[in-house]
Formats: C-alpha cells, sequence, structure tokens
C-alpha cells in the first residue's frame, strides 16, 4: 500500500521553492515552508500572495480558495518544525556544499520513515543522499517553473533508491496533477541537459552580438512555436542559477558547450540576475515583475536605415516548390505583384494549382474572400523565361538547397534584372555571400529566409552579408512587415538563429537516446510537459525530415568545427537506413501503420 503524504516540508522558499509550497496546499496538503532568515520569508510571503492573486485575477481560484490556500502554509525559519512531516523536499539554490548541510541537518529532524526529496536540476542525487542516514529514502524530486503550472516532474532515483519510495512518491506526484518521468541520476537529467546547452549557445549569440536580444527571443517564438525566447526563459530561471547548473553540468560531462559563456558571470557579479533582481538581459518594471520596460538596450525608432527603404512593387521568385509557392501567395494577398518563374511550363501549371488550391482553403477557413482570392490570383504570372524578370524590384529565389544551382541563378538574375533590384535567397542553412559573390551587385543582395509554410509562419530572417547595403536590408525588413511578417535580423553564418540554436538540441537529444539515458518517449514528452514545447525533438526530427536535419547539422559542424556539434552517429545510421522521418514512414517512429 502506498504511503500517504498528509504534510510536507519545503526547505527554500525562492520562486522555486515558493512555487512547489503552493501546489501543496492547492492540493489540501499541510505545508511547513523553511526560510533561514527573515528577509527570506518576508520574500516568499510576498510571492505566494502575488501568486494567488494572479490566480484570483485568473478564474482560477476564488477569493475563498486563496485564503484557505494561504492558510495551509506555515513559513518558519527554524528546520526543528519539520518534525512532523512526511516528506521534504529541498528547493535551495545549486550548490552541494549547502544542499548536503541541510540535508544532514533535516535528516536527524525528522522521522525515520520520511522521504527526502531534493528539487536538484543538475546536482548528484547520489551525492545527497549518502550524506544522509537513509541514502534509500533520497530522490530527486524536479518541479519546472513555474511550479503551479508547469505539469512535468522528473523524479531522480539513484542506485540504492528503494523501489517502493520511487512507486510512491510517483503515485504522489501524479495526485498532484503532475506527470512523473523516472529517470537515473545523471546531470541535467533530461529537460535540463537538453535545455541549458540551448540556453547558453542563445546567450553567447547574444554577447557575441551577432543580433540583438529581441530578435534572438523572437526567433525561437515565431520559428519554432516556443512559449519563450531564450533570454526571457534565462531571465526567469535566474542569471546565478543557470550558471550553476551549467557548471554543474559541465564538470560531469566535460562537454564544452556546457561551459557557461562568460557573460553570465559578468551579469552575475553585476547583479543583474534576471527578474527576481529587476535586470537581466532586459530590464523589468521591479523585481519579480514579469513587465519588460525599455532600457538602454531597446531599440529605438530611427536607429535604423528604415527609412532609407527602396520601392517594391513588383517580386519575382524563382521556383515552383512548396516554399516557393507559399511565398508567391503572401506576397500576392499583400497586393504585389509577383511573376514566378519555372523552369518548365508543366511545372508553372502544377505551381499555379497548388496556389489556386491554397486560396481556395482560405476562403473555406473563412481567412479570405472570394473577391480577395480571385484578386489575389489575378496578380500573378508565371514564364519559363528569366527575362521576363527584367523590371522586378525584387526576385527571390527559392530552388533546391545545393550551392552550385544557387549560383547559376544568381548569375542570371544578376544579368537581366534592372539595376537597383534587389536579389534575395531563401536558404536556411548555405552562405548567403556565395550567391552574392556570382553578382557584380553583392550590396544588393541579402538573405529572406522564410519558414514553412510560409503562409502560416510569421518569422523571415532577415540575412546580411558584409556586403548587403544598410538600405537593402532595411528594404528586405519593410517587406515583410507589408507581408505581415516579423523580422529578425543577422549576420551571414552557418544557421542563421533558428537552426543555430534547434539543431544541435536536437543532435543532443539523438545523444540522449544513443546512450539509453530515456526513451524517445520519454525525450518527447520532457520536453513538451516540461519546457512546454510544441512538439519533442524526435517528433520535430521526423517532421523536418532526419536527412534534412543531418544536413544542416554537417553544415553547422564544418563552420563552427565544435565537437558538440558533431552529428550523432545514430542520426547518421538512419539516414543511411533510408529512415527518414514521415516521408518515408519510418524514422525514430514507424508510421506506417498509422
Amino acid at each position: 500500500m502506498a504511503r500517504d503524504f498528509e504534510a510536507v516540508g519545503v526547505v527554500g522558499l525562492g520562486t522555486m521553492g515558493a512555487g512547489i509550497a503552493e501546489v501543496f496546499a492547492r492540493n489540501g496538503l499541510r505545508v511547513v515552508g523553511v526560510e533561514l532568515n527573515e528577509n527570506g520569508l518576508d520574500r516568499a510571503r510576498a510571492h505566494l500572495e502575488n501568486s494567488t492573486s494572479r490566480a484570483q485575477a485568473r478564474g482560477k481560484l476564488t477569493e475563498e480558495d486563496a485564503k484557505a490556500l494561504l492558510g495551509r502554509i506555515t513559513l518558519t525559519s527554524q528546520l526543528a518544525d519539520l518534525a512532523d512531516v512526511d516528506l521534504v523536499i529541498e528547493a535551495v539554490p545549486e550548490r552541494l556544499e549547502l544542499k548536503t548541510a541541510i540535508f544532514a541537518e533535516v535528516d536527524k529532524i525528522v522521522r525515520p520513515d520520511v522521504v527526502l526529496a531534493s528539487n536538484t536540476s543538475s546536482l548528484s542525487v547520489t551525492e545527497l543522499s549518502v550524506r544522509t542516514g537513509r541514502p534509500s529514502r533520497v530522490v530527486g524530486m524536479h518541479f519546472f517553473n513555474p511550479a503551479p503550472v508547469q505539469q512535468l516532474v522528473e523524479l531522480v532515483r539513484t542506485v540504492v533508491t528503494e523501489q517502493d519510495v520511487v512507486d510512491d512518491v510517483a503515485a504522489f506526484a501524479r495526485k498532484l496533477g503532475k506527470v512523473p518521468v523516472v529517470i537515473g541520476d545523471r546531470a541535467g537529467f533530461i529537460a535540463n541537459a537538453l535545455l541549458f546547452g540551448y540556453l547558453n549557445h542563445a546567450a553567447k549569440m547574444f554577447e557575441e552580438r551577432y543580433t540583438s536580444r529581441e530578435d534572438i527571443d523572437a526567433a525561437m517564438r515565431f520559428g519554432c512555436g516556443y512559449p519563450m525566447g531564450p533570454l526571457a526563459l534565462l531571465d526567469l530561471i535566474g542569471l546565478d542559477t543557470a550558471y550553476e547548473i551549467l557548471m554543474t553540468m559541465y564538470h560531469q560531462s566535460r562537454n564544452l558547450l556546457h561551459v557557461p559563456t562568460p557573460v553570465f558571470k559578468q551579469m552575475i557579479t553585476a547583479g543583474l540576475l534576471g527578474r527576481k533582481t529587476g535586470r537581466g538581459f532586459y530590464t523589468y518594471e521591479k523585481p519579480d515583475s514579469h513587465k519588460v520596460v525599455d532600457d538602454a538596450h531597446t531599440p529605438k525608432p530611427g536607429e535604423t536605415a528604415e527609412d532609407q527603404v527602396r520601392t517594391v512593387r513588383t517580386v519575382g521568385v524563382v521556383g515552383t516548390g512548396t516554399m516557393a509557392t507559399g511565398i508567391v501567395e503572401v506576397l500576392a494577398k499583400a497586393g504585389l505583384d509577383v511573376v514566378v518563374r519555372g523552369r518548365s511550363a508543366g511545372k508553372n501549371e502544377a505551381a499555379l494549382t497548388a496556389l489556386r488550391r491554397s486560396l481556395d482553403k482560405a476562403v473555406v477557413r473563412g481567412r479570405l474572400s472570394e473577391e480577395g482570392r480571385d484578386e489575389a490570383f489575378g496578380r500573378v504570372r508565371a514564364t519559363t523565361a528569366f527575362e521576363e524578370m527584367a523590371e522586378c524590384d525584387l526576385v527571390i529565389e527559392a530552388v533546391a538547397e545545393e550551392l552550385d544551382v544557387k549560383r547559376a541563378v544568381f548569375g542570371t538574375l544578376d544579368e537581366v534584372c534592372k539595376p537597383g533590384a534587389i536579389l534575395a535567397t531563401t536558404t536556411s542553412s548555405l552562405p548567403v555571400i556565395e550567391c552574392a559573390a556570382a553578382t557584380s551587385r553583392p550590396g544588393d543582395v541579402v538573405g529572406l529566409h522564410f519558414f514553412n509554410p510560409a503562409p502560416v509562419m510569421k518569422l523571415v530572417e532577415v540575412v546580411s552579408t558584409i556586403s548587403t547595403a544598410p538600405d537593402v536590408a532595411a528594404t528586405a525588413r519593410t517587406l515583410c512587415a507589408t507581408l505581415g511578417k516579423h523580422a529578425v535580423s543577422c549576420g551571414d553564418r552557418a544557421g542563421f538563429i533558428v537552426n543555430a540554436l534547434l539543431f544541435p538540441y536536437l543532435n543532443d537529444a539523438v545523444k540522449m537516446l544513443e546512450a539509453h539515458y530515456a526513451s524517445a518517449d520519454d525525450i518527447d514528452a520532457a520536453m513538451k510537459t516540461g519546457c512546454a514545447l510544441p512538439m519533442g525533438p524526435f517528433e520535430l526530427l521526423d517532421v523536418v525530415g532526419l536527412d534534412v536535419s543531418l544536413a544542416i547539422e554537417r553544415t553547422l559542424y564544418q563552420e563552427f568545427r565544435v565537437a558538440g556539434y558533431a552529428p550523432a552517429p545514430l542520426l547518421e545510421h538512419l539516414v543511411t537506413a533510408g529512415r527518414l522521418g514521415r516521408k518515408t514512414g519510418q524514422g525514430f517512429r514507424d508510421y506506417s501503420a498509422r
């Protein structure tokens, strides 16, 4: 019979600990919350009151429920007040010496049958357990922030944890409305092991001034559907916490991708810890506020060349594939005249048929009127001759991801397009400067990386080479605004923003599976439930295509030569075996029977 946890203790009442205490109290449990100083207790009390007030405002708690919830929580500065609880969870900062000292002291206070849990996100639970007289009753119970909202709990067992303890705590987590995933004791577990390499990379991208903090975050929100950008997420987690997690992971993995980028130490030393101090990568209205306010780094009108844009009325699109047809639709619906160049009359006809079908669907779904459909379709004409693009103000190349093919297209466009016409490529991985070098007008060449499907995805990466003229980049951004897209600006290097951040994370997931640490299902569940991502890494890899993913990962590795970017052998083997994902019916999962 599973043991009953009626009273629980929470040691450490920062953002995470206070949130965990609230989860317990919401489920009718008596909670003893311990902070070792009065300032910490005041902060915890304010956090709990603010959180319950927000829940009331959103209609998730009544006033009576909120009062009852707070009434179930006893705040104290004395560990001795934990004497009668059934389970204790520690949620102090990620420092091994601090956590072990607390475990050793709590071990002396509570009953022998009491389970001790740590909310550590990266430290060894085994090391914590051996500092007590009950290592078989010690587990990791890693909640995610904000604890009242996030469903995932990583339940970490050590080599000596009793099975009935694991079973009882898993059942307890389910009673709290959480989704427990049972895993072994390894730095970062599932979610943080995958998440923090990505966050560290984003911080490094910001540190190198490759692009702005706003564009990094917008790229991942609009390009991948992430609920938060990586820098905003770091501010929420706390830069000091992130630094400790990365250091712990590095000490165990020796993976250079886990070495905290220097900007962390600089910001921590300056007291810029994120939301909890009111400043991190962004500036907030006040400490613990989620409201971002303008600061010295906020882009201001007039700082860009947006007032120096070129006129764009007619746009050419080279290509008739899915991406090209989607871009044509976006341009035509925005009121621009479009010239599509295909290799044959048959390909042009197929592209126009696909365009008409997509516009009809938009009408059926109520997103476009019949008149709007007809007007958009009437703005498009197809040709097999490059010369028909002579008067286009901007031409977008959307052919196959083969550099020789793209260079040939740009060489031809350079000959036929009028002076001042902008030439753009939709490449997602190839160097834009290679396309520019095939022309006599490199200053007029820019990357316009749309995301698939172009009519739906809001993001466009505007990629400037070392030669791109400022007014060309400004014109590209203005065009994106006309199309209803969100433009982010970056330099010309492999992966740009989104793929450079996304694919090393996907590669790490494959390596985790390859090491038999967790199943594809558990890894996907951890990232969807714990990090609120729209798809797990293996779902996403199968959708993108394993061959496409491997090509992008090889490009990243060849450019940056970082060992951690080298494609996982398992991915290469699957591609060699012809298991390319959904398009072949088999990838990391089998879709043939579905």
